[in-house]
């Protein structure tokens, strides 16, 4: 029941990054996004532990959402509440990387292993981090809080808390608020 009741507020959470959209109403509206969309059905597959009728059925609508809107994110990896897809898109996640709350995703990302190196493994993002199109996160790096990855930016280094990413190879420049207007809608509970 405490597993139900948690992964229902994530969805809740998720549901309020797209226009503040709340309750039965809102899900259904919510429905009309297509990042929400693929969001609720990978939440549902994450909460349902055995095996069930429920379970299936959900495992078979994210299927159908992964191949339709090219967002390649297993149900496996770990997303904070609050999760945004800003529209339908490729976009490609390495299921061991982390990803904290209220993380904006644009279309065209990869968050990806590094195979080989000493950066070898996969990303940590932390809370209020928007990414923008195009941007490649790759290898055991950690970006921090409230970090804003402008688009078509190559990440393979830890990135500080309060900074701006720009550029290939990318650059850090230290910013007060620099998701101000990006990340809207934040749930405060």
């Amino acid at each position: 029941m405490l597993i139900k009741y948690k992964m229902d507020r994530i969805i809740a959470s998720d549901l309020y990054r797209y226009k503040g959209l709340v309750g039965r109403i809102g899900i259904i509206k919510g429905l009309m996004y297509e990042g929400f969309r693929y969001t609720y059905f990978l939440r549902k597959v994450q909460q349902h532990k055995r095996f069930s009728i429920g379970l299936f059925i959900y495992k078979l609508l994210l299927r159908h959402y992964r191949y339709k809107y090219g967002f390649q994110i297993p149900a496996k990896t770990h997303i904070g509440e609050g999760f945004y897809i800003g529209h339908f898109g490729t976009i490609i996640i390495n299921s061991n990387s982390k990803i904290g709350k209220n993380c904006n995703i644009a279309p065209g990302v990869t968050i990806g292993r590094t195979n080989r190196g000493n950066k070898e493994g996969c990303p940590i993002i932390g809370n209020n981090v928007w990414i923008g199109t195009g941007t490649v996160i790759v290898g055991k790096i950690i970006i921090g809080n409230n970090v804003l990855i402008a688009p078509n930016s190559y990440v393979n280094i830890d990135i500080p808390s309060n900074s701006l990413v720009i550029g290939n190879p990318c650059k850090i420049i230290q910013k007060e608020n620099p998701c101000e207007g990006y990340i809207n809608y934040v749930n405060r509970n």
